[in-house]
């Protein structure tokens, strides 16, 4: 049987007025974008390509003429920025890695004051797993190809060392709240645990459909809403069980 929706249609808000334009708003249009302004988006760009190319096919995969060629750039811009191709790929690493580790930095601290000093396994999950399922699958396609970029990059030497450098102070802060909810657990098996944790968020970050192909189409790559219920709760359960059966040896 259908179900109707309840939702309700809401009608479109009015836009502002737009305020008068001064000569001098008149003047700039002419002119046109700054030097900085054009140094500031063809930079965006040259990131961007670079980005979507690394996700594909990894550092050793690409080169700075495929970039440029993607931006319809010479690549003699791409060297006058960039001394090589592993700058130019360490700097789309670090470009969004801020965004994500300050997002998660601060559910773990909003979770640790809310939990009043008694975290759960889950609850600190959620406040990891979460904040960073949500950046990844409700962002433009750009923020879709970082995830993809760091799940690629995480199983070569370069890439680990940037996720040592810009991701171990969140990973850690989480490790802490995770040793506060089982005091009991030996610190090498949390350790172990969020091993097996980052390789399935990794995994999911990837998009590779394999999932999909898999089950047939039963369970899909891109099903935000799937993912979230059941990633926290199946890790948080592994958790449990190994720091329990390693209390019994």
């Amino acid at each position: 049987m259908a179900v109707k929706s309840s939702a309700k249609a809401t009608a479109p808000r009015a836009k502002a007025k737009p305020k008068p334009k001064t000569r001098a708003d008149e003047a700039k249009a002419r002119r046109g974008p700054t030097k900085v302004q054009q140094r500031a988006d063809k930079m965006e760009q040259i990131l961007d390509a670079a980005e979507y190319l690394f996700s594909k096919h990894g550092l050793h995969g690409v080169t700075l003429k495929d970039v440029a060629q993607m931006v319809g750039a010479h690549h003699t811009l791409l060297n006058y920025y960039f001394n090589d191709k592993k700058t130019l790929f360490d700097a789309v690493f670090a470009r969004r890695a801020g965004v994500t580790s300050a997002l998660r930095m601060a559910a773990l601290d909003r979770y640790q004051t809310e939990s009043k000093g008694k975290p759960t396994v889950e609850g600190a999950l959620h406040a990891f797993l979460d904040t960073d399922l949500d950046l990844y699958f409700q962002s433009g396609e750009g923020m879709k190809n970082y995830g993809a970029l760091a799940a690629l990059a995480s199983n070569t030497p370069e890439g680990a060392a940037l996720l040592d450098q810009h991701f171990d102070p969140v990973v850690l802060r989480l490790i802490d709240l995770l040793k506060q909810a089982m005091p009991e657990c030996a610190e090498e098996d949390i350790f172990w645990g969020y091993h097996f944790v980052t390789g399935a968020l990794m995994l999911t970050l990837a998009r590779t459909g394999r999932i999909d192909r898999l089950s047939g189409g039963l369970c899909k790559s891109d099903d935000h809403t799937a993912v979230k219920a059941r990633m926290a709760a199946f890790m948080a359960a592994g958790f449990r069980d190994i720091c329990a059966q390693r209390g019994r040896n």
